[in-house]
Order: structure tokens, then sequence, then C-alpha cells
């Protein structure tokens, strides 16, 4: 299927990989301002539930706040999956958690499949980064780097989630190069370009697996790889430029996918203190140990 996407007038071609969405489509374009924006015409084109759209370049891809813009280079996943709902009621909660566990877990089975000299960890941070960490180190608490971002926006009934992992890349600028990663870097492997053609299609598999449960597995799922669970953290409550700052042990993750803080503990057997629950936020993940 070949279809013009009138966003810039590109022309969509459509890969040749499993979508276990209905087998809805899956578009490829070389350069897109971003997935999500064309996602939405997609979307109001009557394209259906599981369409996706992969770039291999962004313009002006954007993360959980628009001053943060995904920088996009060659050989990594830029996406975004259109699913729809009929209504408010019916989009599964927390969707962008189980996105996010869908993105580790198939990071995961793409590693497993590499020769490579490291196999790390896929570890979820709250409540919209995956994080890469060696397996030698505590639950994450050394040496994770960030190598994917899930972003996830809805109208009400049609839920669009854009992911973005850095798979081939070999290099970060300077600023990035103690907070980024690659599957590459990470795992000491040699990746192509179409490998993130292969990760998508695994990606794919987990999210379409992970939106059908209907019960509450996905947060003991979830808690194995968690990001710092049970370590102090500190916590930028709100808006990421609140100044909100708060400290206490990560407890894990509520039913509604609110993060559980463990706030004024004590030493000592029992330990006691307070869970506070936070649905807006994100973890100071640069902190000094």
């Amino acid at each position: 299927m070949r279809a013009v996407l009138s966003l810039l007038n590109v022309m969509m071609d459509t890969i040749s990989i499993k979508n276990p969405f209905n087998e809805a489509a899956v578009f490829h374009v070389e350069t897109l301002s971003s997935t999500m924006d064309a996602s939405r015409e997609l979307a109001a084109r009557g394209f259906p539930h599981g369409t996706v759209i992969v770039a291999d370049r962004q313009s002006a891809g954007r993360g959980r706040t628009p001053e943060r813009v995904w920088r996009s280079a060659s050989g990594n996943l830029y996406c975004t999956i259109l699913l729809r709902y009929n209504g408010f009621q019916d989009i599964p909660k927390p969707l962008a958690l189980k996105a996010g566990l869908a993105v580790a877990s198939a990071i995961e089975d793409f590693i497993a499949g590499l020769l490579c000299d490291a196999r790390p960890a896929a570890l979820v941070k709250w409540p919209n980064d995956i994080m890469l960490c060696p397996r030698a180190a505590d639950a994450g608490m050394s040496g994770a780097k960030k190598a994917a971002g899930i972003l996830s926006e809805s109208d009400g009934k049609t839920v669009f989630i854009g992911i973005g992992v850095n798979v081939a890349q070999s290099q970060f600028p300077k600023d990035l190069r103690e907070k980024a990663t690659s599957v590459a870097l990470a795992c000491g492997a040699a990746l192509g370009n179409n490998d993130r053609f292969r990760l998508l299609e695994k990606l794919l598999f987990y999210l379409y697996r992970e939106l059908r449960q209907t019960d509450d597995s996905w947060r003991g799922r979830l808690s194995e790889r968690l990001y710092r669970k049970d370590a102090r953290v500190r916590f930028i409550a709100g808006k990421p430029d609140s100044g909100e700052m708060i400290e206490g042990i990560l407890h894990g993750v509520g039913e509604d996918g609110s993060l559980l803080l463990l706030r004024n503990e004590t030493s000592g057997a029992g330990g006691g203190g307070e869970i506070e629950a936070f649905l807006t936020g994100e973890l100071d993940v640069y902190q000094r140990e």
C-alpha cells in the first residue's frame, strides 16, 4: 500500500512486518515533523485501530513537555501507534505505563536474540522512560541510562502512543553522553538501519498483549522492572518546572498508575512512614548518590 501524507506531502510506504492489531498498516516515511502529528492526520482520515507510522527522522519530535525535543538520529526507532476506543471509559488504564512495560519487554526480547557483549536490563522509569542498566547493577541504582521515551496523547476516543527508541545510534552529543544510551551501545553490538523494524515487530506484539490484559497483573510485571524501586529518590511533583522537590522511598505504583512514595519513614524494625501517591511529576534521575 502506498499513500500520500498531506502533512508534508510525502509518500508513505508500508513495511512488511506482523502487526497483531488486526494486521493494520505499518507506514514508513523518511522525514516528518513528528510521527504524532502524522498519526493524528491518519486518524482524521479514518485509518483503523493499530495503524502505525514510522519515520527515519523527525524534525520536531517532542517529549513530555513542549520544550523537550527528541533529537533524531539515523538507525533509531521513531513511531506512533494509533489506538481507537468507543469512549474514554474504554481506554485501558494506565495505558502509558503498560506501553512502557511493553517497550521494556520488547527491548529485552530483542537483545536476547543478539550476539553481543552484554545483556542489560530494561527498566521502566515512571512515568514514561526506559532505562538500560547493566545487570550487575542493583535495581538500576548505577550505570542506567535512558534508551527510550514514550508519549501518550488522547482526544477522548483515540489514543496516540508515540515511542522513540535509541537502537543503532553509536554516539551522542556531549551533553547527553552521561544520560543517554542506545541498544547498540549498551550491548556492545553492531546494529544496522533495519534492526529497528525487528524491534518494532516485537514492540507491537508486547503492546497488544499488555492491552488485552484486563486484570491487575501488569503491576507485578512492572514492579519487577520499576527503576529505583525500594531506593531513596528525589521526585519533582507536578510540572517539571514546579520546583516542588520531594524525597522518599520509591514504594511502587498504584492501581491507577500513580507513583507511590514512602515518606517520613523511620529506621528500625517496622519502618513506619506514610505512603503518598502522585499522578504527575518525574524522578530526579541524575541526582548524586
